[in-house]
């Protein structure tokens, strides 16, 4: 595997890697949790140029500036909200993933952050979203070999836990 994943317990606004990956929702405009903290974080300058994006559909991603965020740029991806696991939701939250890393290569980034998407009001079960995490990060990455420096970075431990028996079982397939 190219990209190294690693685990990182804190608070995404802090890390200095090229982008930092914001769990959005389709307006761009802000929200809670994540998304939240990394509007705070930015400053205003984030949301004037949200605005100009026109939102985005739920598995894609769009990159801004980070302006006052220690990282160079956001990447804002919309996660599916979790129903029952029988709408698509798998297949939406892995392109999340895919379609991050696939503009990271495209602005020719090395370095991104990720926060645990769709775990916290959208309500998809932590373990199985960690899970599809970390295989669509380790099969995007091994087509991107740009891409040097991954981090899953958790705010608490139970996302930190969730995060790390992902990557243990991913090791032993």
């Amino acid at each position: 595997m190219s990209a190294k994943l690693t685990l990182l317990q804190g608070d995404i606004c802090q890390l200095a890697v090229d982008a930092i990956v914001n769990a959005a929702n389709s307006s761009l405009l802000g929200g809670g949790g994540v998304d939240g903290a990394i509007h705070r974080a930015a400053g205003p300058d984030l949301i004037a140029e949200c605005k100009t994006l026109g939102g985005c559909e739920t598995g894609q991603a769009k990159l801004t500036q980070g302006y006052l965020l220690p990282a160079k740029y956001v990447i804002h991806t919309v996660g599916p909200v979790y129903r029952d696991g029988h709408q698509n939701e798998a297949r939406l939250l892995a392109s999340c993933y895919q379609n991050s890393i696939a503009l990271a290569e495209q602005y020719q980034l090395r370095s991104l952050a990720f926060p645990a998407i769709s775990c916290g009001v959208y309500g998809y079960p932590l373990d199985e979203a960690c899970r599809i995490a970390v295989n669509a990060i380790t099969e995007s990455c091994a087509c991107y070999p740009n891409i040097r420096k991954v981090i899953l970075c958790a705010y608490d431990d139970k996302v930190h836990q969730a995060w790390l028996s992902a990557l243990q079982s991913s090791q032993h397939h």
